[in-house]
């Protein structure tokens, strides 16, 4: 009886292991093209549109990271030079919408990874032996 709950387990434990690295290969491209825009690489125009009379009243045209709050609102935060950044706001009600597009399109590697190191954060150890 032990011998079936542990093959049974075993099993069971292999089946988990195997569906939680089920990803589909749009899911970790879409992934790496956020992470990308996020980053202020690639070039996106936004769009802020009033609804009620099909005209646009806000738009922005750049490298620029957006978030969306819970008061409505966008925040956007532009790069604007080198190590340069500005935020702007844009206020959303029941008559206005926004779009968002990717203007320059972005390159991404599914197969890339990066890890960085930050040196600051790295402890000195002093190795030393005693005869």
């Amino acid at each position: 009886m032990k011998k079936r709950a542990a093959i049974i387990l075993m099993f069971i434990a292999a089946l988990a292991c195997m569906l939680c690295g089920c990803q589909r290969q749009s899911d970790r491209v879409a992934y790496n093209i956020s992470k990308e825009a996020d980053n202020f690489n690639v070039t996106r125009r936004l769009e802020v549109i009033n609804a009620r009379t099909d005209k646009p009243v806000f738009e922005l045209i750049g490298n620029f990271a957006i978030s969306n709050n819970s008061t409505n609102e966008l925040e956007v935060t532009v790069e604007v030079g080198q190590g340069v950044y500005k935020k702007h706001m844009v206020y959303l009600n029941e008559w206005t919408i926004y779009v968002v597009e990717d203007v320059s399109g972005a390159y991404v590697d599914k197969y890339h990874y990066e890890v960085n190191f930050l040196p600051e954060m790295i402890v000195p150890v002093t190795v030393t032996m005693n005869d």
